[in-house]
């Protein structure tokens, strides 16, 4: 509860200063990103190509610390310490490193960023599988990431 805390005084520090500060939306416990400041971004890749076995995200992964540290200043946060810059739709669902699909996505509490690493990977695997379209994928993600994982039971223990 403590890093909730400090994110909310981080938020209100920002505003008082007058800068522009991005909310976080809540779903439950899960943090969700600001539809309006990060809504998603998708590039032209296709399920051919994300699903390629010789596909590799690190090819295309490139966020640099500036770029993150603008992120999280949107945020209200004075730092990215505690929080992943995430892609809102990951790169191997076909997001882009574009700032309207980068958001700072708390570790703690969880579900976090941990959590959400597991959806993706899921709705990856489901995507290539042909179970899920790519584009019910990105948006189902991007609209609220949480509900996605409680849907398809990834909160049960297993």
């Amino acid at each position: 509860m403590l890093r909730v805390s400090a994110l909310a005084a981080a938020c209100a520090l920002c505003a008082l200063a007058g800068q522009p500060v991005a909310r976080y939306r809540h779903h439950a416990k899960a943090f969700l990103n600001d539809s309006k400041v990060t809504p998603g971004a998708a590039s032209s890749r296709t399920k051919a190509e994300l699903c390629d076995p010789s596909f590799r995200t690190a090819a295309i992964r490139d966020v640099p610390e500036t770029l993150k540290r603008r992120v999280c200043a949107e945020y209200g946060l004075a730092n990215c310490h505690g929080v992943e810059v995430d892609h809102l739709e990951s790169l191997e669902l076909g997001g882009t490193n574009d700032i309207h699909n980068l958001w700072p996505q708390p570790y703690a509490p969880a579900p976090g960023a941990r959590q959400k690493d597991v959806l993706e990977d899921y709705l990856h695997r489901a995507v290539c599988r042909g179970d899920m379209t790519l584009k019910a994928a990105q948006q189902g993600i991007s609209s609220d990431w949480y509900a996605l994982y409680v849907q398809l039971g990834l909160d049960k223990p297993k």
